[in-house]
């Protein structure tokens, strides 16, 4: 009976087979998959899987790889397997490459062949694509998978480690029923249809790019193209021969897409729908973009791992007057703003987000007192600080952790990088605290520029839009900030650097 009623995440790609085999779902590379194609490539990935490594229902499968229609194929094998999937971020290695590996007890790495090298000796490696006995080559040979234990909406699908901006990665863990439910209130927030043409750019591993946009549009039965990262030439080149319409990328890429030399002369009106999330847009470079692009619908996209990742979105037609916002909560979540104690907080206050839904994570991996912390009194308590309008608007803060106590008075970082953003020489801002005798933390500006502009220039600027105890006692130029691949800016590493 559970199994009759169970909905679980290669179940998804299974009706939009039987519902539209023949048509396309998947580019990669120089390959096309159709729905049915892709869908009985899945059956043979899950049978080489389990027959060819001794895998059983419930063991971990790391995948540390590229992009690559492999790396999809994989993760919806181990669905259908009863395995859990457990993405790694392609750019670790050494300890932090172990830690994952080594705490989520992963019996099996699938990996490119450029990255084998790194994982630690004696761990079982299969490789995923471009070499010698790989699990690509074997989908030439279609065969059949069946197994004694049918995935349920309770099992454990997926471990989704917490990106580590301020600790050490903690494994969501993340069942059928929790993903299926997100990719409804995906594909209901986002508007996303089967004429849609998404191209897939940031890393598969990452929760947002697969949970929020691939998964669900396989769901509605788009034609998906997946690349190996956002470069802007390439979604340039997609754009204007008709084979993108739509594009998720974090602020980052957006604020590269917009600098970049040939944005203003590229033919880019076949874009209509453009999502953004992952951290927070800075105002006026969204100002930019839709002068720049009239006709695009904007959505913004809010939430973080442990919810799947989408908890709210800011629709097209919501942004006038309200461009800060998050938007409201998606269709399965139930959000609060509290405070220190749990307690409700008037509209207009900040406070942290605390959320109830059937998407939400188990708890962590191995991790019983962290779990009880996150989920204590009956919530998950997210970290996240945020106010809430009168109707129903969330607009993130900070994260809690990155407020700055400055002489007692806590400021948040991002409102001084929106003021230092409307200055046209600064790139790209991050705002933190660091140690100071007098002020207990000294508000600090970490600016990559653009054109010519001093210490002493910012901090005029920022003061004629703050009050003069927000704006910045200190601005340091760089050539860059350090970001993991999902565009969140490592502000840990940054107080660490400067403090």
């Amino acid at each position: 009976m559970t199994g009759v009623r169970s909905s679980t995440v290669d179940g998804v790609l299974t009706r939009s087979a039987r519902r539209a085999p023949e048509r396309t779902a998947l580019r990669y590379a120089d390959r096309t998959w159709t729905y049915r194609g892709l869908d009985e490539a899945v059956s043979t990935a899950a049978a080489v899987l389990m027959d060819g490594h001794g895998l059983r229902p419930g063991d971990r499968v790391a995948s540390y790889a590229h992009n690559s229609d492999a790396y999809l194929i994989t993760y919806l094998a181990c669905a259908r397997a009863g395995l859990v999937h457990v993405p790694v971020n392609q750019n670790l290695t050494g300890e932090d490459l172990a830690y994952i590996l080594n705490q989520s007890g992963s019996s099996l790495v699938l990996t490119d062949p450029d990255l084998a090298g790194r994982v630690p000796p004696g761990r079982p490696v299969r490789p995923l694509r471009d070499a010698p006995g790989s699990l690509l080559a074997e989908l030439g040979t279609p065969r059949a998978f069946t197994s004694a234990h049918e995935p349920s909406a309770d099992d454990l699908v997926q471990l989704l480690y917490t990106s580590g901006t301020t600790a050490l990665p903690k494994g969501a863990m993340m069942t059928h029923g929790a993903l299926v439910h997100e990719y409804v209130s995906a594909v209901t927030a986002l508007d996303l249809r089967a004429a849609d043409r998404p191209v897939h750019a940031l890393p598969l591993y990452h929760s947002a790019q697969m949970h929020v946009f691939l998964l669900p549009y396989l769901a509605v039965g788009a034609e998906n193209t997946i690349i190996d990262a956002p470069d802007a030439a390439r979604i340039f080149d997609l754009v204007e021969s008709g084979r993108a319409d739509s594009l998720f990328a974090p602020p980052t890429v957006w604020i590269g897409l917009a600098n970049h030399p040939d944005f203003a002369a590229r033919d880019l009106g076949g874009l209509r729908k453009a999502y953004y999330g992952a951290s927070v847009m800075p105002v006026p470079v969204l100002e930019r973009l839709r002068a720049r692009l009239p006709g695009l619908a904007f959505y913004n996209c809010f939430g973080q791992s442990e919810i799947g990742p989408l908890a709210t979105v800011l629709g097209p037609d919501e942004h006038e007057g309200r461009m800060e916002s998050c938007g409201r909560p998606v269709l399965f979540v139930e959000a609060r703003i509290v405070d220190e104690d749990g307690k409700d907080v008037p509209d207009g206050t900040a406070g942290e987000v605390v959320y109830r839904s059937p998407q939400l994570c188990s708890g962590y991996w191995d991790k019983p007192d962290e779990s009880a912390e996150a989920f204590r009194d009956g919530w998950f308590h997210s970290g996240d600080l945020a106010v809430r309008d009168a109707q129903g608007y969330f607009t993130v803060v900070d994260r809690v952790k990155d407020v700055i106590n400055s002489g007692g008075v806590l400021v948040a970082s991002r409102q001084v990088e929106d003021a230092l953003y409307t200055h046209p020489a600064v790139a790209e801002a991050a705002v933190v605290g660091l140690p100071d005798e007098r002020w207990i933390e000294a508000v600090t500006a970490v600016v990559v520029l653009r054109g010519e502009a001093t210490e002493a220039e910012l901090i005029a600027h920022a003061r004629e839009k703050l009050a003069h105890f927000k704006a910045p006692k200190r601005v340091v130029f760089v050539d860059g900030l350090p970001r993991n691949a999902s565009g969140k800016i490592l502000k840990r590493e940054l107080r660490d650097r400067f403090a």
